[in-house]
């Protein structure tokens, strides 16, 4: 028996194509398609508008890559919730939805673990083990409505991994995402954080796309950024930098800078000086962030006091500065502790 295919991953016209192709009228692709995108089954049994025998035939060639509910944690802070998902290889996935007056935002994982290295990061400690399919990377979206009864209206690809290291199904993801046969989510509600994939940046150009740009810088010179970033190392500050403008200038669209402030490491007045001369004259935005303190390293978050000391030297400058707000700590919202814990105490039963 061939592999079955993956049917949440196909596009509407390659849905059609392929029924068409088994015999099946058009409209049964749309019928199906809807199941997927808007009602988000799971199993063709839920699909009842179809004949038995087509349900039976569609589980026989095809595949629908699921998100089950593992553990769900809600903040009594703020409401943040915090899945951890299990896939239908039994790999693990967290995933994050977070409530703001506008409305709900979801951030998503685009692999099992990372494998960039970052020495502050959770997510990366013990690699990655694979990408995940752009079905799957949907999924985490669709549990997450089909289990609070909401709908996303904000989505940023901030979860575990690297998205351009998972660049064509991430991209497809997002196709998949905005379709307007589907949950049809604007493009300028989605958020995509890189660590920077310098050759992807210039793929990125071609297609102009209209999502935000959030580029993972943390420091403001290759010394900081190469001892808590590994990428630094393939690409220095200024290549990254020239890729940014370079962007800007292809898409006329405002880069975020991500800056996590670690206490003693990157957050001194000098540093954030020497950051407000290397973004001068850039459409750019950072994005200060108090780091996530992480039981396997020793970095400390910085002060709010440092924090708004580095800001206003930013804003001085003319950087337009925002301090992220901390969301769901009581519930170890930020990226891989969850599924490291998750990880830990099924070794040790």
């Amino acid at each position: 028996m061939s592999e079955r295919k993956d049917i949440r991953s196909m596009t509407l016209p390659e849905l059609t194509e392929d029924l068409v192709s088994s015999g099946l009228p058009k409209f049964r692709a749309k019928q199906v398609y809807d199941w997927l995108h808007k009602k988000y089954v799971a199993e063709f049994d839920e699909m009842t508008n179809l004949s038995k025998d087509l349900r039976e035939t569609l589980a026989e060639q095809y595949v629908i890559y699921d998100a089950k509910v593992l553990q769900k944690r809600v903040s009594a802070i703020d409401g943040t919730v915090k899945y951890l998902y299990e896939l239908n290889d039994g790999n693990t996935v967290e995933t994050v939805l977070m409530k703001y007056k506008y409305g709900y935002s979801v951030c998503v994982s685009s692999q099992i673990g990372c494998d960039m290295g970052c020495t502050f990061c959770a997510s990366t400690i013990g690699g990655c083990e694979r990408d995940l399919r752009p079905s799957e990377i949907l999924a985490q979206v669709y549990t997450a409505q089909r289990d609070m009864d909401i709908r996303v209206s904000h989505l940023v690809l901030m979860g575990m991994g690297e998205p351009l290291l998972n660049y064509d199904n991430v991209m497809r993801f997002l196709e998949l995402l905005t379709c307007e046969d589907g949950v049809n989510l604007s493009m300028r509600h989605v958020s995509l954080s890189t660590c920077g994939i310098v050759p992807r940046l210039y793929d990125l150009m071609e297609l102009r796309p209209q999502f935000t740009l959030s580029v993972s810088l943390h420091a403001p010179n290759d010394d900081i950024r190469r001892r808590i970033m590994p990428v630094a190392k393939r690409w220095d500050i200024e290549t990254l930098l020239k890729a940014c403008r370079d962007y800007i200038a292809a898409t006329n669209r405002r880069i975020s800078f991500e800056y996590a402030m670690m206490s003693g490491v990157n957050d001194s007045d000098e540093c954030a000086r020497e950051l407000a001369s290397r973004l001068k004259g850039m459409l750019c935005h950072v994005n200060l962030i108090p780091a996530n303190e992480v039981r396997e390293n020793d970095y400390v978050r910085s002060s709010d006091e440092r924090l708004t000391a580095f800001a206003s030297i930013l804003e001085r400058s003319g950087i337009t500065t925002t301090v992220r707000r901390t969301l769901g700590p009581d519930i170890e919202a930020s990226c891989g502790q969850l599924r490291r814990n998750h990880a830990k105490e099924m070794t040790e039963k």
